[in-house]
């Protein structure tokens, strides 16, 4: 198997999660206003599964959230692109080098890979060689009778060693933050979130 794996930029417009997984799945890098739609028509269809416990908000306020373009989706959201794919997605942590591999009970047999840096997920992808244009990319991966996509996750994991190794991911919990809207400086998620809660402001840039 010749080629390298890429991490493909998908732009930062708080529907990262969603337009990184419309390319791995797609090769479309649009799709985040459909599959916010697939996930609150999911999460509405099952309030039993997804219940204000699981969602640490209620069903349908959940499902009015999730359609919101501000908001950013984590890990429930990935369990259910999973399976509406019918694909496992393997999202891994730059700052930890962990991956999270959502659908492996269902033991799909194919799998694509994202990449997350603490606030931010882009794509991966297996190219001819570095710099091929993005129509080359192979973003789909069989899975093999051990679990594994063979060759390729040891270079995606090299990859993302590379980028910890680099420092290009947000420590969420000691990064510097300001809010957009009143300028104040704020420090890590918690401090964040409290702010957004108590103001209604969502609207935050990093800062060094």
């Amino acid at each position: 198997m010749e080629g390298v794996v890429v991490r493909r930029v998908i732009p930062s417009d708080n529907s990262c999660l969603f337009n990184a997984v419309g390319y791995v799945m797609e090769h479309k890098k649009s799709r985040a206003s459909e599959l916010r739609q697939v996930i609150a028509a999911t999460v509405a269809s099952d309030p039993g599964k997804y219940n204000e416990a699981f969602l640490g908000k209620p069903n349908e306020e959940y499902c009015a959230w999730i359609l919101n373009p501000e908001k950013w989706g984590g890990a429930i959201e990935l369990s259910i692109l999973s399976e509406y794919y019918g694909r496992e997605i393997a999202a891994y942590d730059i700052q930890t080098t962990r991956c999270d591999l959502y659908g492996q009970r269902k033991k799909y047999d194919e799998r694509v890979m994202l990449l997350y840096d603490g606030l931010h997920y882009d794509a991966l992808a297996m190219s001819p060689f570095e710099g091929a244009p993005e129509e080359f990319d192979q973003t789909i991966f069989p899975v093999d009778y051990k679990r594994s996509i063979g060759p390729v996750e040891g270079l995606a994991l090299n990859l993302v060693r590379d980028a910890q190794r680099r420092r290009s991911y947000t420590d969420t919990a000691n990064f510097s933050l300001r809010c957009g809207v009143c300028q104040i400086g704020l420090v890590g998620q918690q401090e964040a979130i409290a702010h957004a809660q108590a103001t209604g402001h969502v609207n935050f840039q990093e800062y060094q």
